[in-house]
């Protein structure tokens, strides 16, 4: 058994941040935020699902911080952010927290891809109308996650859709119960409702002990929001090129909400549907997750948003340049 919030080696290991940030939100929460990557490159910004952390993008963090600056952040009362007194919780503090990381982290104006996870991507579809979302979004992957309906339509209790599912389903998904340690049976339980029954032993030991760290309190009062989320409005207001991406074995947002998305965004960059996998495809499928979002960034980050320090630099060289040129023509 164990408490460890997070693997401590391998690819799904949390690399260490070339810069921490706290971000303080609308009504005064503080947010727990990471900066990885190169100064001045074209930049990311990761927000995870509910029962996470910033460990969650751990695989997306290491590929993509060799050529680009990745924004990761603990949404409140997950990681690192501590959890706030001001409850129930509201899916309007989901879109002021995104709002507060990006006026943190990026410069105004600074265009950046950002990809939700889950709770992430209701976090991004909630905020899409806002100005501080409008200003940063060059473009959005919407990972693994739905807009309503999410008691409704899960399938984690394997039983025909019906009242009964629904409520079985609140229940399980809003009990404050523990969690505990890491153990055999809850790795098998974690799974069943979030991954593809193909994922292997390490990738159910990666979310296990990350869903296992959250507060269980955190957790019921998160799962209060998602049972009565509405944020279709937000999918039609995403007005950047947005791409969609679900596996086709989630039990917890099934593909039929991947598949509405889709069909109602402004601007669809279209609906990868990984076979066979479940709801944790960031670390089901790293890989393809992460050409997802670079996919995103080669196509709608301007090359001269990361060139800026770098002609700010060689412009300062070449007038120190001339200056010591002045100088030994005066001498």
């Amino acid at each position: 058994m164990s408490r460890l919030t997070h693997v401590t080696s391998g690819p799904y290991a949390p690399p260490p941040a070339a810069r921490e940030l706290t971000v303080v939100s609308a009504d005064g929460a503080r947010l727990h935020a990471e900066v990885h990557g190169p100064e001045g490159a074209p930049a990311v910004v990761l927000a995870h699902g509910w029962t996470c952390s910033t460990a969650f993008w751990a695989a997306q963090i290491r590929a993509l911080a060799t050529d680009h600056r990745v924004i990761a952040y603990d949404q409140r009362g997950h990681g690192r952010s501590p959890a706030v007194a001001q409850l129930p919780y509201t899916v309007d503090m989901l879109a002021d927290d995104l709002e507060a990381v990006l006026a943190a982290t990026l410069a105004p104006g600074e265009k950046a891809v950002l990809a939700g996870h889950s709770m992430g991507g209701m976090t991004i579809m909630a905020a899409a109308a806002r100005p501080g979302v409008r200003e940063h979004a060059a473009a959005v992957l919407l990972c693994s996650t739905g807009a309503s309906r999410l008691v409704a339509e899960s399938t984690v209790v394997p039983i025909p859709p019906s009242g009964l599912r629904t409520r079985l389903t609140k229940a399980i998904l809003g009990s404050k119960a523990p969690l505990g340690p890491v153990t055999p049976v809850g790795k098998k339980v974690l799974k069943y409702a979030t991954m593809g029954p193909g994922s292997s032993p390490d990738k159910v030991e990666v979310c296990a002990r990350i869903v296992h760290a959250c507060p269980r309190g955190v957790r019921a009062g998160w799962s209060h929001v998602l049972s009565t989320l509405q944020v279709d409005a937000g999918v039609e207001a995403l007005t950047v090129p947005t791409a969609v991406l679900v596996g086709t074995h989630d039990r917890m947002t099934p593909a039929v909400h991947a598949r509405r998305i889709a069909a109602a965004l402004p601007r669809s960059e279209g609906l990868t549907e990984l076979a066979g996998l479940g709801h944790m495809t960031p670390v089901e499928a790293p890989e393809a997750v992460t050409a997802r979002i670079r996919e995103l960034g080669e196509r709608y980050l301007k090359p001269e948003q990361s060139e800026k320090p770098e002609k700010n630099v060689q412009s300062q060289q070449s007038q120190q340049n001339v200056q010591s040129e002045e100088g030994a023509q005066a001498a």
